[in-house]
């Protein structure tokens, strides 16, 4: 019974990863070939995909839907979760995705666990261990060779990509570090739930749901559907249930299969290029994950993009 628990949890755990990275591609298709607006689609996932989750929590009388906004002090913490944590990590991977490629968008990002453990050492006033100092090597040096291919006089990437790509790392961070005191007192459905839905109301005052441009064939609203639906709404609820099953410390190791499953579809569907030195970076980047899950304990179980 435990080990059929365990297999469960484990692909579940693959499959929201394998999601995640499916739904950046679609993304990037619908951003360069389609025409559709980056803020847009951020507003309408979130909101969509929110509400979707407060309505299941709604449906299985969930307690803490309502119980949160009894207390201030956790309401702040859940307003600023949804805007400095959900919202900027939406927008700044999809921003990086815009203006470069699921792939590259999708693995500088994963730099955000090495600023996690840069802030955990500050702020426990230790210096890292030689683990984490190699992680921060590999770090610096993977984003290096993708952004540069080895030559310091020259970008392979725009400037906005490279930005928006190293705040979505930070963003992710954030993300990761903010809500944990709620995820502590209240169910990550209802947490990550109101922080989709709140981000999605506050951005739509930058693009309302309703305002919609771009080209819309069936290619169109098939990606757009799968974005919401899987690579959001589906993909949250299978981290969120491997985590229940294998803890969150295995989870997130695996969501490394996410930049894999981004750049692979990325590269046979969309016909990036990407050379060998931007393998030798992205492995680079992804293997700190494994290097600074060795000592993460299982308590956060919220995720990336």
């Amino acid at each position: 019974m435990q080990e059929s628990a365990h297999f469960k949890g484990f692909s579940l755990a693959i499959i929201a990863s394998v999601l995640w990275g499916i739904s950046g591609t679609f993304a990037q298709f619908l951003f360069q070939r389609r025409g559709i607006n980056v803020e847009w689609l951020i507003t309408t996932r979130m909101m969509v995909a929110g509400f979707i989750l407060l309505l299941i929590a709604g449906f299985n009388k969930n307690p803490d839907l309502w119980k949160i906004w009894k207390i201030k002090k956790d309401a702040i913490q859940l307003v600023l979760f949804s805007i400095t944590g959900i919202l900027a990590v939406q927008y700044t991977y999809f921003a990086a995705v815009k203006y470069s490629n699921a792939a590259t968008a999708t693995i500088l990002q994963y730099a955000g666990p090495v600023l996690i453990a840069i802030y955990l050492t500050l702020k426990n006033h230790r210096l890292p261990k030689a683990f984490e100092y190699l992680a921060i090597l590999l770090a610096v040096l993977g984003t290096f060779l993708l952004i540069t291919h080895g030559n310091i006089h020259s970008l392979t990437i725009s400037g906005m990509a490279f930005f928006y790509g190293i705040a979505s790392a930070f963003a992710l961070a954030i993300y990761t570090l903010q809500p944990i005191a709620l995820l502590k007192k209240y169910s990550s459905t209802v947490i990550i739930g109101w922080g989709l839905f709140i981000g999605g109301v506050a951005f739509s005052f930058v693009r309302a749901p309703w305002n919609v441009e771009g080209n819309w064939d069936v290619y169109t609203y098939t990606y757009t559907s799968f974005i919401i639906l899987f690579g959001t709404l589906a993909a949250f609820y299978f981290y969120l249930k491997a985590v229940q099953l294998i803890g969150g410390q295995k989870t997130s190791l695996l969501t490394s299969a996410e930049p894999l499953s981004a750049t692979i579809l990325a590269i046979l569907w969309l016909n990036i290029p990407f050379e060998t030195i931007d393998w030798i970076g992205g492995f680079c980047i992804i293997s700190t994950v494994f290097l600074l899950g060795r000592k993460e304990k299982p308590v956060a179980v919220n995720k990336g993009i």
